[in-house]
C-alpha cells in the first residue's frame, strides 16, 4: 500500500486523526491488508523464470550451466535456482526445473505461493 492508501484506510476505520502517531504495520493490520512487495516480486521472477526455462536458448543455458575452475573460498553463493526452489516449495532445484516444463503445472505452484505469502 502507498502512503496515500495507507492514510485514506486510516480515516475510513476511523483509526484517529494524524496526531494520533499509528505505525504503518497497525494501519495495515487493523485493515486487514499485509505488505506485497516481496510476494510480488517472487510471483513475477518465478513467471519469467518458467518463461525462459521452456526455450531452448542462451538464456536457459546461462540459467542451468556451471563454470569450469574452482570455486572460490568461503559460504557458497546462492544460485538463481536456489531462490524459487524453495519459495515454490519443491526442494530441490531438478524438482524445479521438471516443473517448469509442464506450464499448466507452473502457473498453479506459483499461485499456490502466492496465496501463501512465500
Amino acid at each position: 500500500m502507498t502512503l496515500q492508501t495507507q492514510t485514506i484506510v486510516s480515516h475510513l476505520l476511523s483509526l484517529g486523526p494524524w496526531t494520533a502517531k499509528k505505525t504503518n504495520e497497525r494501519v495495515l493490520n487493523e485493515a486487514n491488508k499485509r505488505r506485497s512487495l516481496v510476494r510480488t516480486i517472487r510471483k513475477r521472477q518465478a513467471t519469467f523464470l518458467g518463461h525462459v526455462m521452456r526455450k531452448a536458448k542462451l538464456e536457459h543455458l546461462v540459467t542451468t550451466g556451471k563454470f569450469e575452475g574452482k570455486r572460490s573460498r568461503g559460504r557458497q553463493r546462492e544460485k538463481i535456482m536456489d531462490g524459487p526452489a524453495t519459495w515454490l516449495g519443491t526442494g530441490k532445484v531438478l524438482d524445479t526445473l521438471a516443473a517448469v516444463k509442464d506450464r499448466d503445472l507452473w502457473r498453479d505452484m506459483i499461485a499456490n505461493a502466492y496465496k501463501q505469502g512465500t
